[in-house]
């Protein structure tokens, strides 16, 4: 199993009206894991661009489960979940650092597109190789 954890300083330009994260943050903070997960499995964007390809999301969901206030230091923890599919697939949870409770869930799914937009329908070969490399064969 491959995770990424990222710790999280949650800013004042993170809240909203009420005080606690605008929930379109957390969107933002699942990115920063994706990006964290790529640089440290050697995964991330640039990699995938170099080798011709785009990697636009095509699903994204999160469960709220406590809000997030101002000062809050968090985990988020980024999972791959291994697939036969030509796609990329994480889960996350992001925690508090300080109890370990789950403040939320989500999961995200990337297809690998070629420069041209075209849907690229089995797995990149660069992919497969990166599959390997970590035994998710």
């Amino acid at each position: 199993m491959l995770i990424n954890r990222l710790e999280l300083n949650i800013r004042f330009s993170d809240l909203d009206p009420m005080g606690i994260v605008w929930h379109g943050n957390y969107f933002k903070y699942f990115e920063d894991g994706r990006e964290a997960f790529g640089k440290e499995f050697n995964i991330g964007y640039k990699e995938v661009f170099n080798e011709g390809f785009y990697l636009p999301l095509t699903h994204i969901e999160c469960q709220f489960k406590k809000p997030i206030q101002y000062n809050d230091v968090l985990i988020l923890e980024t999972k791959y979940v291994n697939q036969a599919a030509a796609k990329i697939t994480f889960e996350y949870t992001i925690l508090s650092k300080t109890d370990k409770s789950i403040v939320a869930v989500g999961k995200s799914e990337q297809v690998f597109l070629f420069k041209n937009r075209e849907l690229h329908l089995t797995i990149p070969k660069f992919y497969a190789h990166w599959k390997t490399k970590w035994g998710l064969q």
